[in-house]
């Protein structure tokens, strides 16, 4: 596969997300087939594994560890810190952000046991705590770095403001954000900021959580499927929505790919400082996205895709009100 820079890292141009082989989209699979997936992922030449704290609270790490540490110089591991799992009064973990540099040393500790190594390549705040400035959490970080505990650092969901504050205190390897042909936000600012500082921007949700593969049946999601609280895909959201496909898969079919290897070819064209990670449980389904490298588009091509869907065509918000006050990202 083709390589690209991932902060001081030549990494595969596709990446691996993490989140889905324990959290997010409905009950998680079991462990063997997220070993399956893991496994393929480093077969077919992935060299960049991206994972968190927050995905399964701990239990992402935990595979990543248990299936790729007997590999760990074969890729480049990311995790992040600044939102994980708190047990509540009923000890119940909850979702928390926080961003205070001993919290986050102290979850780095925990994510270096799980993740069974001795060193994380690069280590993303994964909200910024908006209670802390934003100097005080790289701070942190940087102490990891001169530490040997982590060797550069990354941010996430932030706006171009936010990642030339952080970088004035320690250069920032990457910025990770949602990117897709239907969430464009990064487009305001950060991408430029990202390309003047030489940070490396890391694209997740490459296949708009699914929209992008195909119709779908939205009122069939799991229980647990986040995405039944995303206005995007409410019923009458989505079927607005939903108009935008038939054309959008006769330009696959035109161009001779599947529809997850047409969004991810589009982002891999956006620049060459861009790196989708998509995530998926299904073997089938990851080497299906790892053909979008191959991928080619025309000037045509792409120009009719971003006539086609943006941010004017496409109805409802990405996050719900609470989740949009979370994060730092500039909006249309």
């Amino acid at each position: 596969m083709q390589q690209r820079q991932l902060g001081p890292f030549s990494v595969s141009a596709i990446g691996l997300g993490c989140m889905n082989i324990c959290h997010a989209y409905g009950a998680p699979v079991s462990e063997q087939q997220a070993e399956r997936v893991l496994l393929a992922a480093l077969d077919a030449g992935v060299t960049h594994f991206d994972t968190a704290a927050l995905y399964g609270f701990g239990t992402s790490e935990t595979l990543v560890g248990k299936v790729l540490s007997k590999h760990r110089a074969k890729f480049t591991l990311a995790s992040k810190c600044g939102m994980t799992g708190v047990p509540n009064e009923q000890g119940v973990k909850v979702r928390v952000i926080d961003g205070r540099p001993d919290t986050i040393k102290a979850t780095c500790e925990a994510a270096l046991r799980r993740l069974q190594t001795d060193v994380i390549d690069l280590y993303y705040l994964h909200r910024w705590d908006k209670q802390v400035p934003i100097e005080d959490s790289v701070g942190a970080l940087a102490e990891l770095v001169r530490e040997g505990k982590i060797r550069s650092i990354g941010l996430s969901e932030v706006s171009a403001g936010t990642l030339r504050k952080a970088h004035a205190v320690h250069p920032i390897a990457a910025v990770q954000t949602e990117y897709s042909l239907w969430t464009r936000n990064p487009e305001i600012a950060v991408l430029q900021a990202c390309r003047e500082l030489g940070t490396s921007f890391v694209a997740f949700s490459p296949v708009a959580r699914g929209f992008l593969c195909g119709p779908m049946d939205v009122t069939a999601f799991d229980p647990k499927d986040i995405r039944r609280a995303m206005p995007r895909f409410s019923p009458e959201n989505y079927a607005r929505n939903a108009e935008l496909l038939p054309p959008y898969l006769a330009i696959a079919h035109e161009v001779g790919c599947s529809p997850a290897q047409l969004a991810i070819a589009w982002l891999l064209h956006q620049g060459e400082h861009i790196l989708p990670i998509p995530g998926t449980t299904s073997v089938a389904h990851l080497l299906d996205d790892l053909g979008a490298a191959d991928v080619r588009l025309s000037a045509d091509v792409l120009a009719r895709l971003d006539a086609l869907i943006h941010t004017r065509t496409v109805h409802g918000n990405r996050y719900t009100a609470q989740a949009n006050t979370e994060v730092d990202t500039e909006v249309f």
